[in-house]
C-alpha cells in the first residue's frame, strides 16, 4: 500500500537537519515564516523541515534537500516583539514530490511521507553507543533529548547520534535517507572507531 501524501506541506529550509524525535528550537521573524507558524498553531498541523542545499536562509527562498522531516511544534513564546521563539519536535520522515513558491517567498510542497524504519534492539556489538548518549545525558544539566528515551532502540540511538556528532550537513543528510536502523548505527560506530572514541570489535 502506498504511504500517504501531503498535498501542501510548507517547508522551513534551513542549515541543519532534523531527524524523527529530535528536538530544534528556532528563532522566527521573517513575516513567510511567521504566516506559517499562525497557521500551523491555528490547524494544529507540522511543517517540514529540509536541510538546504542551495541558497541560505534568509532571503529569496532557497532550494531544499528532497528528503526531511515533519516538525511539530511544541511551545512557542514571544517574548520581543517580532521575534517568535519555538520548540518544535521532528515527526515522520517525507520526500518532496514537487514545490512552488507561494506569498512572501515560502515554499509549499506535495510531499510523500516515509514509513518508519524497521526498529530492532541494539546489538552487543554496538553498546558503547547507547553507553555514550547515556554519558551526554548525564553531563549536560538540561534536557538533550525529548523524553522518553529509548536507549535499547536502534532507531532512537542511531538518530540521536547522528544529530549531535560532529560531521558535515552532508553525511547527516544521508544518515537521515538511509533506511535501516543497524546499517546507521554501523556507519556511526565506524566513525567513532577511527577516532578512537569506542574500542575495537573482537
Amino acid at each position: 500500500m502506498a504511504e500517504p501524501a501531503l498535498d501542501d506541506l510548507p517547508l522551513f529550509p534551513l542549515n541543519t537537519v532534523l531527524f524523527p524525535g529530535g528536538m530544534l528550537p528556532l528563532r522566527v521573524f521573517e513575516p513567510r515564516y511567521m504566516d506559517m507558524t499562525r497557521e500551523c498553531l491555528k490547524n494544529d498541523q507540522p511543517f517540514g523541515v529540509c536541510l538546504i542545499r542551495e541558497g541560505a536562509e534568509v532571503g529569496t527562498p532557497a532550494k531544499p534537500e528532497r528528503v526531511g522531516s515533519l516538525a511539530y511544534i511544541t511551545h512557542w513564546d514571544m517574548q520581543q516583539l517580532g521575534l517568535l521563539q519555538l520548540r518544535t519536535r521532528g515527526g515522520q520522515r517525507f520526500r518532496v514530490l514537487g514545490s512552488s513558491v507561494a506569498a512572501q517567498g515560502l515554499l509549499r510542497a506535495r510531499v510523500e511521507l516515509l514509513p518508519d524504519e524497521e526498529d530492532a534492539d541494539v546489538p552487543a556489538q554496538f553498546t558503547a553507543l547507547p553507553d555514550l548518549l547515556r554519558l551526554v545525558v548525564a553531563d549536560k544539566s538540561e534536557a538533550v533529548f525529548a523524553e522518553p528515551h529509548a536507549f535499547g532502540s536502534a532507531s532512537w540511538v542511531g538518530y540521536r547520534l547522528s544529530e549531535i556528532l560532529p560531521v558535515p550537513l552532508a553525511a547527516k543528510q544521508k544518515l537521515l535517507e538511509l533506511d535501516g536502523a543497524l546499517a546507521r548505527l554501523e556507519i556511526l560506530y565506524r566513525f567513532l572507531e577511527q577516532r578512537g572514541l569506542v574500542g575495537g570489535r573482537a
